[in-house]
C-alpha cells in the first residue's frame, strides 16, 4: 500500500468517525455555537449545571448581549408571552450582558434548573429558569414576564453575590 493510499484511507476513516462522534448535531449547529462562543465574553459559572441548562443559559446571555429579542424568544419552552418577555429582558439587561456575567445554578438540573444571573457591569441580578419543554424535550427558558416591572424585579431570596449556590428546596 502506498503512502498516498494509506493517507486517503486514514482521511476517510477520520471523516467517518467524526460523523459518528458528532451524533445528531448538524455541522451548522456546531459552527453557530463556535461562532457565538468566540464572539462573546465567557460566562462565569457557579454551581452544578446540566449540559442542557448550561447551553441554554449561555445562549440566553449571548442573545441579551446581542440585543436580539427574537432569538431570545426562540429559546422559550412556551411561547405565549415569550416575545414580550424577551423584549423586556433585552431592554433591562442587554447592555449589562456585554460585560462579565456570572450564572449561579441552583437545585438539581435533570429537567429544570433555577439560575441567578449576576451582571457585574450594572450590579443587576436576574433569576431565570431553564427547563426541558413539554413539546419537544429540548432545553429552553421559561419566558413569562410580559411586564417590565416583573422582568426587572430582583429575586428576594438570591444572595447579593454569586457563589452561594445550593438547593432552595431542601431547607436552605
Amino acid at each position: 500500500m502506498t503512502p498516498t493510499t494509506r493517507l486517503a484511507r486514514l482521511t476517510l476513516a477520520a471523516a467517518a468517525t467524526g460523523g459518528l462522534l458528532t451524533g445528531c448535531a448538524s455541522p451548522n449547529d456546531s459552527l453557530d455555537y463556535q461562532t457565538d462562543y468566540s464572539n462573546h465574553r465567557p460566562l462565569r459559572v457557579v454551581g452544578y449545571p446540566s449540559t442542557g441548562s448550561l447551553e441554554t443559559v449561555q445562549k440566553a446571555v449571548w442573545r441579551l448581549a446581542d440585543g436580539d429579542a427574537d432569538a431570545l424568544a426562540a429559546l422559550a419552552v412556551d411561547d405565549s408571552q415569550a416575545k414580550a418577555t424577551a423584549r423586556n429582558w433585552v431592554k433591562a439587561f442587554g447592555a449589562a450582558a456585554k460585560g462579565e456575567v456570572t450564572a449561579d445554578f441552583y437545585d438539581e438540573g435533570s429537567v429544570r434548573q433555577v439560575v441567578v444571573l449576576y451582571f457585574a457591569k450594572s450590579g443587576q441580578i436576574k433569576e431565570i429558569e431553564a427547563r426541558i419543554g413539554e413539546k419537544d424535550d429540548a432545553w429552553g427558558l421559561t419566558l413569562a414576564e410580559p411586564h417590565l416591572a416583573e422582568a426587572t424585579a430582583k429575586p428576594t431570596w438570591a444572595p447579593p453575590e454569586p457563589g452561594h449556590s445550593g438547593s432552595r428546596t431542601s431547607g436552605n
